[in-house]
């Protein structure tokens, strides 16, 4: 390579790599805040009838990457992931009963997992988390509904801000293959689920 060219080349180099870091830069900046879920203080919690009375059940374990901020909706983002064997409606039995083929099977399908294309405002204090919501090995578009109770500087942590939130939404299982062969019939194990979020986040200042 002669002398000209490879000062091109190296030009053309330090451009792109100026270019590409630039647009990350950008990319990380238009980015809305970044909050942790504290675990202590939330929750994942689901009802379903059994024949006609509500049976309550939650999942344990859970994984939420959250960048919100409603001034900056553009830029925010919920990606949840739920492992379904961490499911717990206080009998072993039945949570054993929930993880096999006949309903999540779980071996298979490890993980719930809802990740939002966009985020809108339905009033003052409520959203709109608009993405897609996978179980088992069916993904269907679904808007998850959230209020955000409030926002304010932890009275216990320095440089720490605090946020609650909470979101319900509803299904039916039958639509994502929960419930399979004999279990798909909804007279003693109901179709419609109710999903309750309890969420309290943190976030540095």
């Amino acid at each position: 390579m002669t002398p000209l060219k490879s000062i091109l080349f190296s030009a053309l180099t330090l451009s792109f790599l100026f270019l590409a870091a630039f647009s990350d830069t950008d990319e990380k900046s238009d980015r809305a805040t970044a909050w942790e879920v504290d675990r202590a203080h939330s929750a994942v919690n689901f009802t379903i009838n059994h024949f006609f009375t509500p049976v309550d059940g939650a999942f344990d374990d859970y994984e939420a990457e959250v960048y919100f901020d409603p001034e900056n909706l553009s830029g925010s983002h919920i990606d949840v992931t739920i492992p379904v064997a961490s499911v717990n409606t206080r009998n072993s039995n039945r949570d054993d009963h929930l993880r096999t083929p006949d309903f999540f099977d779980a071996e298979n399908y490890p993980s719930i997992r809802f990740v939002s294309s966009e985020i809108l405002q339905d009033g003052e204090s409520n959203f709109i988390a608009r993405g897609e919501l996978t179980i088992r090995d069916v993904t269907k578009e679904f808007d998850l509904p959230f209020e955000l109770l409030g926002v304010m500087d932890h009275p216990m942590r320095e440089n720490t801000q605090v946020a609650g939130i909470v979101a319900s939404a509803e299904l039916l299982r039958n639509d994502f293959g929960v419930g399979t062969g004999d279990w798909r019939a909804t007279a003693v194990v109901g179709n419609r689920v109710n999903i309750q979020l309890n969420l309290e986040l943190l976030a540095g200042n």
